[in-house]
């Protein structure tokens, strides 16, 4: 159900129906319309949301990566990159290295024409 494939994959359920939306997941569905997520759907769906918050690609981006690429390949070379990163000790919060990024000079606001800061 979707919500609980939310739950596990640590999203909102409207986030799992943009992706329907968009093309980039296909769950079973029941003849009372139900969402039924396989655990390769939940793969898929760890392998959008890495694309998206951590490499920052957008959703047609994300798109065009699983059509060129062979989506297999593209989900298991992801999959693979996630063990890794979970593996891997880290003493650094999510806020700290974000605040290191800014220090390596790159902008951390941008401004509008008249000076209005967003």
């Amino acid at each position: 159900m979707i919500s609980i494939a939310a739950n596990l994959v640590g999203c909102h359920p409207r986030t799992l129906r943009i992706y329907e939306e968009e093309g980039l997941l296909d769950p079973v569905r029941t003849d009372t319309n139900i969402r039924l997520y396989s655990d390769e759907d939940l793969e898929r769906v760890r392998a959008i949301r890495y694309l998206t918050q951590t490499r920052g690609v957008n959703l047609a981006g994300v798109k065009l990566l699983l059509q060129l690429r062979g989506a297999a390949d593209l989900l298991d070379e992801i999959a693979d990159v996630l063990d890794r990163e979970d593996a891997e000790p880290t003493n650094l919060s999510r806020v700290e290295r974000v605040s290191d990024g800014a220090a390596e000079g790159k902008p951390r606001n941008r401004q509008r024409r008249n000076g209005v800061e967003l």
